[in-house]
């Protein structure tokens, strides 16, 4: 038997058409013991690095590859009426031929990308040199004139790729998967073959790993394609031929061409490269003339930030500078900390917000002196050496956040400076995941929605009870209703066979959201390039995780939504307060510290979910350092050390250190270890360890890395017995340590994110209408959150005053304490529209009336659409007399004689008639109708603008509501599982569906003044209550909560006309206040909410003194009960000087 190597071969990488992974086409090569394999995806070198690791590490030479897409012509032509592109081979013999093969399929996603990334005759011409080519598969340009009958021109192409290449270099592909083109390629090369000279080689076009994943190749086809797999014209490869066949089987295909088995050999002998990976390379920074080099530059501007930043230069502070400018330089990193700086710099001075830090570099001084950081390290007790250890030489990493929306300005300064040609962005990719596997799967089998919707709920959340992660095997495994859906056989086992093959490969590519490189010189210089033909951003070919090495700087530019937000709430303020700057905000105001004490933390960046709001109820937090601490705490793992943190903080618990030496180090979390600095810390002053090597020991620790971990506790006790410990409580201290630097958090992270809460905490304690109005406007694009805000203004007590066209801005804006609607908030009004409107406005003055609103605006942006958006939500109500309905009727003849009016007096002024008086039209005369019903008007209200402003549709069942109704709609996430709840309200976009058993169930929303919730009305329920599901309809409903999922549904019991809803069992009202004294006005206005929201609930107060140990409880008068819904515990907060409400 002769050797044979695959030398065509595609994994997932050849996107939704290779059904192989890397691993899985190393797999089967080792089995073979092949000491050689190829890898040639589709236009792309996505997969090449990963490739040639797998194969490095197997022992296997990687060959690298490409099938590329030719153009008949120049690559730029876009003919559709032409053929659009051939396939063809090419292989990388050396690095000078992998570097040339980069250029090439840049260079086709960059200028030549039609349908597919194309190359041409030009590339090939230019970057021939270090490549050999073969002539691919029944697609290539060779087999294509074979098989139309044009033999001479397969002949001259053949000798012109020949001639182009080097010696040895250029191949006529034969390939055997059975079909009956294929024999005729076969004749037709051999015939080429012997009369050019031109060798022959054998392959086969792998896309899967076995015979038996035919089937699923073909269904990711049809995922790509977005065909069903039952339909006739379609895109399909024929047969069961394309796996990764034995040289057994090679050999006997092609046991009439030996020669072409042996060429295989001879090619892969040829192919020696390894991907050059130089490490990062930072490109160059051009610093002021006056200093001799970067590192004089950057302690120049670290020493001039140090004055700045401290009003006394203590000797502290100057031997942390020091320190960290010798290890800094030591390392060579000055450019990289000029590059960062001068980035934030220029952001800084153009008035682009931006974070304060993020990651581990909030621990350099010198990052704080020059400005890329605003957290103190030395009052924050941060450790450079968690940023950039000594003792582990790294490139430092500087993730650095900016305001939303202006990120893009700083990547296009960064791109300027440096050149186009050496910034990029960064690919990734999105994989078929467990559930969206199975649901496009589903799709291609023509399995219904509803049923592929039921299979994907079905699958567990989270982890498997034995910690494996969740996958189609272990999902099957432990959930007996899936693995009956397959046992179902036929389609259903289709589905979970085939989405086990599939799961986990790459479905798509795009460009990375944040990361960026930079490179010294062109970036083609290090990595192949993708360029998203949506966006035409260009990224490298390789993702995050793997770049650096090629040569690269990473940066990232994050875009924070958070930073935005204060930026807004900044304008709004200093629309009325002038001075106002949010990074100048006191980091110890109380009334901030009060609010969050209370929990009312919606909104507030880092601290706003439910779990966050009771934590903080709580712990009671009244120092920055608190909420760094409850920050780090607030994720899983060391979740577990709240209670402990809470209680040692109340003085419940009484604090204990593990050494009377560590007290400073753990006295600021109140014994508890919460970061890894404090990790690291204990490591030095016990273990006498270096602050790097303490790192070191986190990190083994944090990765359970044993061995290394055996081996450094013995340099930690052997350490500590050198300090005068006892080996005993050294190895006790060494033993506490593993599972916190497993838990423990990078507190530079944990306090420059919490520095950020802290300033919406403010912002919203003491600014709320801008605060809210600024969080409005962050969110008009995401219809869930925009709904949230809406109900935490309802509850702060913030009105809402409603879109107006004379008042209302862009964006949403503060008028006299009332957040005023922005245009941008309102559905079908573009952001043209919204610009012609305030254009006109400013230029023009404000609108008098609709007449008036139609001469001056620009109508080619302001069209029918967006006049009837206008109009039917009210917007000219303040202006105009005739009703909506009147306007809507009279919108077209009003706009056709302004517009003849407005074409006469521009005729006027251009005539030679000039002196004669100007025409005078006849005011118009409006056709007055009918309002619109109330009911219609509320709803055109919601569809347009999202909210309810004249009244809302459940107004007469009110009352009923607010006695009976016991879910909160703008939370249900937090009801129990176990509990009946009754809700009232209005029926959205009911559905019904008949599932495979034959029974009809139904789905359908329900509205109430809160919020909204899914009903789920199951096969049984459904026939008794479907009949009421009407859009619009007002019921009540009683049933349970299913929290089991991301969005909360409700399962229907019964359903009722909302006057026969039982008022609720009255629960306890109980109301805690602060320590102030009420004043009789206080007093007067609670006894009046109570009276006007009477009900059968008793009402308590708890009031504690200032300086008093215990409150007082008082049961106020059972003449004075009230109505214990929702609405009310909302209410009831927003009364002055109430600090919490609660039911019992």
């Amino acid at each position: 038997m002769r050797d044979f190597v695959h030398l065509h071969n595609h994994s997932d990488y050849s996107l939704l058409d290779g059904a192989v992974t890397i691993n899985g086409l190393v797999e089967m090569a080792k089995k073979y013991d092949m000491k050689h394999l190829a890898l040639t995806d589709h236009g792309n070198l996505f997969g090449s690095l990963r490739f040639e690791s797998a194969c490095k590490k197997a022992g296997i030479n990687p060959i690298i590859g490409c099938e590329v897409y030719i153009a008949p012509g120049k690559r730029q032509d876009k003919d559709s009426t032409k053929k659009k592109y051939y396939h063809m081979i090419l292989l990388c013999k050396n690095e000078i031929g992998f570097k040339n093969l980069t250029a090439i399929v840049s260079q086709a996603y960059i200028d030549g990308f039609y349908y597919k990334p194309r190359i041409d005759d030009e590339l090939l011409e230019k970057y021939s040199e270090g490549l050999i080519c073969t002539s691919a598969c029944l697609a290539g340009e060779i087999s294509q004139n074979i098989l139309n009958n044009n033999y001479e021109k397969a002949k001259e192409r053949a000798l012109y790729y020949n001639s182009l290449f080097e010696e040895d270099s250029y191949y006529l592909e034969v390939m055997n998967h059975e079909l009956p083109e294929e024999k005729i390629v076969i004749e037709g090369m051999k015939k080429l073959s012997k009369e050019t000279g031109i060798p022959l080689v054998a392959t086969n076009d792998i896309h899967y790993q076995k015979k038996e994943h035919a089937n699923a190749q073909d269904i990711l086809i049809c995922i790509g394609t977005n065909k069903k797999k039952n339909e006739a014209k379609r895109m399909k490869m024929h047969g069961s031929h394309l796996y990764f066949k034995s040289p057994q089987e090679m050999n006997e295909l092609f046991k009439d061409i030996p020669e072409a088995l042996d060429n295989t050999v001879k090619i892969a002998n040829m192919c020696n490269v390894t991907i050059p990976q130089p490490g990062p390379i930072l490109p160059d920074y051009e610093i002021p003339s006056e200093f001799e080099n970067q590192a004089e530059y950057l302690t120049h501007i670290t020493w001039e930030g140090i004055k700045m930043r401290y009003k006394e230069v203590t000797d502290e502070v100057k031997k942390r500078t020091e320190y960290e400018l010798g290890i800094l330089l030591g390392m060579g990193f000055e450019g990289y900390f000029l590059i960062v700086w001068d980035f934030i710099d220029w952001a800084k001075k153009h008035d682009i917000s931006v974070g304060p830090g993020r990651g581990s570099g909030a621990g350099s001084i010198i990052a704080y002196a020059i400005g890329i950081t605003d957290i103190d390290p030395l009052k924050y007790e941060l450790l450079f050496e968690r940023f950039l250890n000594p003792d582990r030489v790294s490139m430092p990493d500087f993730d650095v956040d900016f305001c939303f929306e202006r990120r893009g300005e700083v990547i296009n300064y960064v791109t300027e400076k440096y050149g186009r040609e050496q910034v990029g962005g960064i690919c990734t990719f999105g994989t078929l995941k467990t559930k969206a596997v199975l649901k496009d799967v589903a799709r291609v089998l023509d399995i219904p929605f509803a049923e592929s919707n039921a299979i994907s709920k079905l699958l567990p959340e989270g982890k498997a009870p034995d910690g494996r992660k969740i996958n189609v095997d272990v999902a099957l495994e432990i959930t007996p209703e899936l693995q009956e859906y397959k046992n179902r056989g036929g389609i259903y086992k289709e589905l979970f066979e085939t989405a086990s093959i599939l799961e986990g490969m790459n479905r798509h590519v795009s460009t990375h959201a944040c990361g960026m490189v930079i490179g010294k010189t062109k970036l083609t210089d290090y990595v192949p390039l993708y360029k998203d033909q949506k966006t035409g951003a260009v990224s490298s070919e390789y993702t995050m995780d793997i770049i650096e090495p090629c040569g690269l700087v990473k940066m990232d530019f994050l875009g924070l939504k958070t930073l935005t937000l204060l930026s807004n709430t900044e304008k709004l303020v200093r629309k009325h307060n002038k001075d106002f700057k949010v990074d100048d905000v006191p980091i110890d105001d109380e009334k901030t510290y009060r609010m969050l004490q209370d929990g009312k933390s919606s909104a507030v960046f880092q601290f706003e979910s439910a779990g966050m709001q009771d934590i903080l109820r709580r712990a009671k937090p009244d120092n920055i350092e608190d909420l760094i601490a409850l920050n780090a705490l607030y994720r899983p793992g060391p979740m577990q050390y709240i209670p402990q943190f809470i209680d040692s903080k109340m003085g419940k618990m009484q604090i204990k250190y593990p050494d009377p030496l560590l007290e400073e180090t753990l006295k600021p979390t109140y014994g508890v270890i919460v970061y890894q600095e404090q990790v690291m810390k204990v490591a030095q002053i016990i273990g006498g360890f270096s602050l790097g090597k303490a790192d070191i020991l986190r990190r083994a620790m944090g990765k359970k890395k044993v061995a290394e971990m055996d081996k450094m506790k013995v340099e930690f006790i052997k350490g500590a017995k050198e300090l005068g410990h006892t080996e005993e409580h050294a190895s006790e201290i060494f033993d506490m340590l593993v599972p916190f630097a497993g838990y423990g958090f990078n507190k530079s992270h944990a306090a420059a994110y919490s520095v950020v809460a802290y300033k919406t905490a403010y912002c919203k304690a003491n600014y709320p209408a801008e605060f809210m109005a600024a969080n409005l406007t962050n969110e008009i694009s995401n219809p869930t959150a925009f709904s949230d805000y809406l109900s935490e203004c309802k509850e702060m007590g913030i009105e809402l005053a409603p879109p107006d066209i004379n008042d209302s801005e862009k964006y949403f804006t503060v008028v006299d304490g009332k957040i005023v609607y922005g245009l941008t908030g309102m559905k079908g009004i573009g952001s043209a529209a919204v610009d012609a409107i305030i254009t006109a406005r400013q230029k023009k003055g404000k609108f008098e009336n609709f007449e008036d609103f139609i001469e001056k605006v620009e109508l080619r942006a302001v069209n029918s659409r967006v006049l009837e958006v206008l109009i039917t939500s009210g917007l000219f109500s303040k202006i105009e007399k005739h009703n909506r309905a009147t306007i809507m009727n009279n919108c077209e003849k009003i706009i056709t004689t302004i517009q003849k009016k407005l074409e006469s007096t521009q005729f006027g002024q251009g005539s030679l008639f000039g002196d004669i008086e100007e025409q005078i039209f006849p005011d118009i005369v409006w056709d007055e109708v009918e309002e619109y019903p109330e009911l219609e008007l509320l709803k055109m209200e919601k569809e347009n603008i999202g909210f309810f402003f004249s009244g809302h549709p459940m107004d007469k069942y009110k009352d009923q509501w607010k006695r009976t109704v016991n879910l909160d709609l703008s939370n249900p996430k937090t009801a129990s599982g176990d509990k009946t709840y009754s809700i009232l309200g209005m029926i959205k976009n009911p559905k019904s569906i008949t599932t495979k058993s034959g029974k009809r169930m139904a789905f359908a929303e329900l509205e109430d003044y809160n919020g909204s919730i899914e009903l789920v009305l199951f096969a049984k329920k459904f026939e008794q209550y479907g009949h009421l599901l009407q859009p619009d309809a007002v019921l009540g409903i009683t049933g349970n909560v299913d929290t089991s999922r991301d969005k909360p549904s409700f399962k229907v019991e019964e359903i009722k006309d909302p006057d026969e809803l039982k008022e609720l069992i009255a629960p306890e009202i109980h109301m805690e206040f602060h320590p102030e004294d009420l004043s009789e006005d206080e007093l007067e206005h609670l006894r009046t909410y109570i009276m006007d929201n009477k009900g059968n609930s008793q009402v308590y107060f708890h009031i504690k003194r200032p300086g008093q140990v215990r409150e007082v409880v008082i049961r106020i008068s059972s003449q004075l009960t009230i109505n214990g819904g929702d609405t009310t515990l909302i209410e009831l907060r927003n009364l002055p000087k109430v600090k919490n409400v609660w039911r019992e």
